[in-house]
């Protein structure tokens, strides 16, 4: 019995003494999907309970044996375990990390809002930054007003055509020009007397294709007569005989020539 147990004494510290021998550092590099080095990563070996952090660069070097369980922990990823095999002694280790996915608390709203705002009020709690931006507002409208309100009209940019005035738009646009260009000749308009106004008709006949009456069949006297309507109905020669524009002049007599084929009876060629 003495020499069984002896033996049994030399036995332990000699299978001790072959587990440390049999340990080996262990050399690798940890990264992401993207293969961006991940660090800090804590690396604990399962078996010996030993631990050790990676570096800046991503490697690691821990002691381990064959067959050992090797932990790789990084806060935001997904814990990798890998059991330690003969080949994974010749070479450095590559281990990827994968992200973790963040999952949202689901939200279950217990209380079935009725419309009724004053009612669901009560039931539903408001967050601080919108009270205080209810307050805000309540406290603005309440605060007399420091600015003068915009004019209450929408632009003539955004109206659309307006098929009911016709001619009267064509008027507005005419008379706009008529006092640009008043403003850039700086000329004082008077009414013309009957010499002025005879003098200007006759400028008118003088220098401007009146094609465009002729081809209705009105001869001579009858054109006479439209530029005395056309003067009259747009004073032209109070407005254009001290400064003769013939393009104003020619919208002029168009826009009252639309006017008078109304009332008059002419025939187209």
């Amino acid at each position: 019995m003495r020499t069984y147990s002896k033996h049994i004494l030399y036995a332990v510290p000699l299978f001790v003494s072959a587990e440390v021998f049999s340990q080996k550092q262990v050399t690798g590099v940890i990264a992401d999907h993207t293969n961006s080095n991940i660090n800090p990563v804590l690396i604990i070996n399962i078996s010996t309970h030993k631990s050790t952090l990676s570096g800046t660069s991503g490697s690691f070097i821990i002691e381990a044996s064959e067959n050992d369980e090797l932990r790789f922990v990084k806060e935001g990823y997904y814990r990798f375990d890998k059991k330690m095999t003969k080949e994974d002694f010749g070479a450095p280790l590559m281990i990827n990390l994968e992200k973790a996915e963040i999952e949202i608390p689901e939200v279950k709203i217990t209380y079935k809002p009725t419309g009724n705002l004053e009612r669901d009020n009560k039931h539903l709690n408001e967050s601080r930054k919108v009270v205080s931006l209810r307050s805000e507002l309540d406290e603005y409208m309440k605060s007399p007003l420091n600015e003068a309100l915009p004019d209450n009209t929408i632009s003539n940019t955004f109206k659309g055509q307006d098929y009911k005035v016709g001619q009267v738009n064509l008027l507005g646009v005419l008379d706009a020009a008529v006092g640009l260009f008043r403003k850039a000749t700086e000329l004082k308009i008077t009414k013309a007397n009957y010499t002025e106004t005879q003098s200007f008709i006759k400028q008118i006949k003088d220098e401007m294709d009146l094609q465009f009456l002729k081809k209705y069949g009105m001869d001579d006297e009858q054109i006479d007569k439209f530029l005395v309507y056309a003067n009259d109905t747009r004073t032209m020669a109070k407005k254009y005989r001290k400064n003769f524009k013939i393009d104003l002049v020619e919208f002029e007599l168009k826009v009252a020539f639309a006017e008078y084929k109304k009332t008059h009876k002419l025939d187209s060629n």
